[in-house]
This record gives structure tokens, sequence and C-alpha cells, in this order.
């Protein structure tokens, strides 16, 4: 499997990674056949949060990680966390958020949770869960340096932040923030559209992200690409939807014509632009993970990069 450099450094990872957040009450051998048909696929990168099933994913994963017999240091293992879970707010099993907190001893007892749910000593990475409006420079600061210097966490990142909220992290901080995880794929492509409408007056012109994309490349900050074929926020996937007639007609084609299913042609879309991005996939299915991954290998020409974006129902200005 092809590979990314996580920030431009020498943090070198797979260009797929496996999110674990649906993890959470899997039997442990389901969770440990998930966890090792990732790795015999190439897929060296685990995400998570410290909210996913309430915790319940990290701990299956530490008793997966066990009975799969992959050891620890084989893996690059990532967690976000500042989302405060309200138990009172919760809708179709998913239980929303009550407020973000982004102080020092939150952060710190997190990343403590994190790592014995986990059943490990330290952290690739730890991200900042969603921009928090009442965010401190000293707590922020204090914690990834206390985080760092007790060996917790080896790199930072942050999740759907845009540009001028990385800077203004960024700015307090002595570590470099490596990551920024968005929703992003052929039909949530709106970082890809505005930037393309650019000094237009249409819809597609309104630039929802502040320039994130070309922000992201300049800085060489890695963006790993959550919901890889979901459109809209938990709405469901495109894949197979009779919304997208012509997307999924395109897909099919171009997966006959490179032997790999649909799922791996939205994979390989993501992947043929050159920000580098890493795709993170959702699925706890083993076949599922092979064929999505499967997309890693394939090379998209421009014109098919282009005719699977106009597929999805875009235009070219």
């Amino acid at each position: 499997m092809k590979t990314v450099k996580i920030g431009g450094t020498h943090f070198e990872a797979s260009a797929v990674a496996l999110g674990i957040m649906r993890m959470a009450g899997m039997d442990t051998a389901d969770a440990a056949k998930t966890l090792q048909t990732a790795y015999d696929t190439g897929i060296n990168y685990i995400d998570s949060a410290d909210i996913y099933g309430e915790g319940g994913s990290e701990k299956t994963f530490k008793e997966a990680l066990k009975a799969s017999g992959i050891s620890r240091d084989k893996l690059y293992i990532q967690s976000k966390g500042g989302i405060i879970l309200d138990p009172k707010r919760s809708h179709d099993g998913l239980v929303f958020g009550a407020r973000y907190d982004f102080s020092k001893q939150h952060l710190i007892e997190a990343v403590d949770g994190i790592l014995q749910r986990m059943g490990i000593d330290y952290l690739d990475a730890f991200l900042l869960h969603r921009p928090d409006p009442l965010m401190e420079a000293d707590d922020i600061a204090d914690a990834f340096d206390t985080l760092q210097r007790e060996g917790k966490v080896r790199h930072f990142g942050v999740s759907n932040f845009n540009p001028q909220q990385v800077e203004m992290v960024q700015s307090w901080l002595s570590q470099r923030l490596l990551i920024n995880q968005l929703q992003f794929n052929v039909v949530h492509s709106g970082m890809i559209r505005a930037g393309m409408h650019v000094n237009m007056i249409d819809d597609a012109s309104i630039d929802h992200d502040g320039g994130i994309l070309e922000y992201s490349r300049r800085k060489h900050m890695t963006i790993q690409a959550w919901s890889p074929f979901n459109y809209g926020l938990f709405a469901g996937m495109y894949i197979n939807d009779p919304k997208y007639p012509e997307l999924n007609k395109k897909l099919a084609e171009l997966g006959e014509k490179y032997g790999v299913s649909k799922n791996a042609i939205a994979t390989a879309w993501i992947l043929r632009h050159p920000a580098h991005v890493q795709v993170l996939l959702g699925t706890m299915n083993p076949e599922h993970i092979k064929d999505s991954a499967s997309g890693a290998d394939v090379n998209l020409t421009k014109q098919e990069w282009y005719d699977l974006y106009f597929a999805a129902g875009n235009d070219l200005p």
C-alpha cells in the first residue's frame, strides 16, 4: 500500500487508516479479525476518539489488539479528545456533546483515560476534537508540553479546524500541528469546488472552509478524510444511492476497468489529490476493509478524476 508522510515529516504511515468508532460492543474475536485484516491489507494507522462508543470502542480495541497478536509498535495509534458528552442528549443510539473542553486538566485526563482503555503507553498522535470557542492558550500549550514531556503523546493535530483556528492554536504551541481531520470525498468536495469558482457569485463559490485545502498543502499539514463514502453528516452512503445515478455509473465503469469495487474507486479519487490525503475507513467488516483499501493501488488519470467530480454533480466553470 502507498504511504503518506504525516505532516510532511519522517512520520510515514499507510495512506488508508482504520477508524474504530464502530468497534464498541463487538465480540473480541470479531474485532481482532477486523484489526488483523486491516493490518494484513497494509493498514498500520488506527484512529479513535475518547467519545467513540462512550469509551467502549477503545476498550474493545485493547482486547482485539491482544487477541490479534499484533505488536503495538507495528501500529500508529491516534485518538482525539475535548468533547464532553451529555447522556441526556442522544438520538438513534448516539450521545451528543454537552460542551467542548480544552482545559489542561481535561486534556491530560482524556489522554490518561485513552491510554488506559486502549492498554498502551503512548499515542502516536493526539488531536483536538472540534474547535472550542472558549479555548485558552496556556491550557492547550501546557497540556501538550506535559503530555509530550511525560512520553504520553508523540505528535499533535486537530480535527475540523479552519485555517485561522489552526494558526491561532499553532501560535501558542512549541509543537507543530501535523494533522487536520476533515470530511472529504467526491460528493463532500466543497473545499475543491470553492477553489474552482473563485471570483464568481454562484452557490459553488461560497467558501465554507476558509481555504483549508490550499492552506493544508502550503503548511504540509495532512488532511485525514473522514466519512469517505458518506454525504452530509451521517446522512448516508452515496455508494449505490439512487440519488447519485451518474456517479454510481461512473464508479462502476472505472471499477470494471481497474478490477475493483466502487468503494475502491472512491478511495482512489481521494488519494489522487496531490495534497496527499489519508483516508479514514470506518467499516468493521473485514471484506469491506480489503475492498475499500484496494483503491490505494489504483492510480486514476486526471481525466478520470475530473469525470468522477462531474458525475457527482459538480461543474467546470
